[in-house]
């Protein structure tokens, strides 16, 4: 069976339901523009309040601006910013049908680092970190030229360093801020198990890191694409959990 090229209308009907409940007004502006200016869109409704009768209808109106590739992106990262409080399960429901059924548009749209869906959203979960987004950027520009590996890997490290001085309002190196990490996850109401988890995978990515750069060796294109991966998982979930009141 061909799998489909598009995402139907009452799909983005739907979840333009779900997401109008779980999501407020100005949260869907901020990533419904992001995502047209990173693609040179225009959308029917760029500003809140919205001139549409209700956030559902607006956000529809905008999904349908864009292409089924970025579609998928943008109900995706609105997914991610519902409250983990829901308990409706509606979300969860959605983004499971959205990932078994439109997976492949994704993956057709994410030729590169700079597009790719994973980096589109931690660009976006910067905008409340400039500096660090700079960084992040400068990182990605250089991956994507394929030159200065080890000042890409030095900038994903200093991006990532600053974002965790920022949000745990401090100056520690991050080689010195693995318990204070564990703590922040707990208190934003994460697992003792994935506080303990993000402790040793950034004591590995910090002596990694080390080795490569303080020893200036050189650095394979692949494990710089997993470093690039990791370091962006951990940047989008800091800023996420960083939201949490």
């Amino acid at each position: 069976m061909p799998q489909p090229q598009s995402i139907p209308i009452p799909f983005l009907s739907r979840a333009s339901e779900v997401l109008a409940s779980g999501v407020s007004g100005s949260a869907i502006v901020q990533v419904t523009v992001a995502y047209a200016a990173e693609y040179g869109l225009e959308l029917p409704h760029p500003v809140y309040p919205f001139q549409a009768s209700n956030k559902r209808t607006a956000l529809l109106e905008n999904l349908r601006a864009f292409p089924p590739a970025v579609q998928y992106q943008v109900i995706a990262e609105l997914c991610d910013r519902v409250s983990p409080n829901d308990t409706t399960g509606a979300v969860a429901e959605l983004k499971l049908m959205l990932t078994s059924r439109y997976t492949h548009l994704a993956e057709e749209g994410s030729g590169d680092a700079w597009t790719g869906p994973l980096t589109v959203e931690t660009r976006h979960w910067l905008d409340e970190y400039p500096y660090t987004k700079k960084l992040y950027v400068e990182a990605l520009q250089k991956h994507k030229a394929g030159v200065y590996h080890r000042n890409a890997l030095d900038d994903l490290r200093l991006a990532l360093e600053k974002l965790v001085q920022t949000i745990l309002g401090n100056g520690k190196s991050l080689e010195n801020q693995l318990a204070a990490i564990g703590q922040f996850i707990k208190s934003k109401g994460g697992s003792k198990e994935l506080a303990n988890m993000f402790e040793k995978l950034i004591d590995y990515y910090t002596k990694y890191q080390n080795t490569y750069i303080k020893h200036d060796d050189a650095v394979p294109t692949e494990e710089v694409e997993l470093l690039l991966e990791l370091t962006s998982s951990f940047m989008k979930h800091f800023a996420r959990m960083a939201g949490r009141t």
